[in-house]
């Protein structure tokens, strides 16, 4: 009994543990250097991103890292406004899903929830009705932020920090928002995020659900590109 054991060990070792490790060799540094995903657990980037969306990141967007590190192997590009970014917070580390507002240098304030970059204020325009109705306690309009336009949320009823500033960007540090202005903890609060501290670009809904309705897949978001 004891050697017919020590078989079957031996076996399920060289059949599925070795692949397996095998496997894990060559996928998790791949996947903390290339790309991975992220989920969502928040509102805090409503509408763009919903609770519950599982985003693809692009890790290779920026630069190369060494696997399971933030050291920068190869650096080819930087975090552009209106980019919406992974990275870990000044905080607490804890990883975040954010709007790249203010870059190195910039002059960033708010009024009214209006955004003020080096002095200029940012265009606002009406949504189509479907994307702005989000019912009574909030309403969106589409920023335009570098040319590039995203929908914004904000909350008029909630206490927020809708004006502030104006406030430098360091060198080698960015701003991020969340795009539902008036329910988002990010540079407002916790300050600029420094540049080896973000991760990559998202850039795809890959999945989602809802989990207000026992986690019901919402369809209308399967591959669904992030502005």
């Amino acid at each position: 009994m004891k050697a017919r054991l020590l078989h079957l060990a031996k076996r399920f070792l060289r059949e599925w543990l070795q692949p397996l490790a095998l496997a894990a060799a060559i996928v998790l540094p791949l996947k903390s250097s290339l790309a991975e995903w992220n989920y969502v657990p928040s509102g805090s980037m409503v509408p763009t991103l919903l609770p519950g969306d599982l985003v693809w990141v692009n890790k290779l967007a920026y630069d190369l890292k060494i696997p399971f590190t933030t050291r920068h192997l190869a650096e080819w590009g930087d975090p552009q406004r209106g980019d919406v970014a992974v990275f870990y917070s000044p905080a607490d580390g804890v990883r975040l899903v954010k709007r790249v507002i203010g870059l190195p240098g910039d002059l960033i304030e708010a009024r009214g929830d209006r955004l003020w970059i080096n002095g200029a204020p940012l265009d606002y325009a009406p949504l189509p009705a479907a994307a702005a109705d989000a019912g009574r306690s909030a309403f969106r309009v589409e920023e335009a932020l570098a040319g590039r336009p995203h929908p914004v949320q904000v909350l008029p009823g909630r206490r927020a920090l809708r004006t502030f500033g104006p406030v430098r960007v360091p060198a080698g540090c960015y701003f991020m928002m969340g795009d539902n202005r008036d329910d988002s903890h990010d540079s407002r609060f916790f300050g600029s995020v420094p540049r080896a501290s973000v991760i990559g670009r998202a850039s795809t809904v890959i999945v989602s659900v809802d989990p207000a309705q026992h986690l019901r897949p919402r369809t209308d978001r399967l591959l669904r590109a992030i502005p």
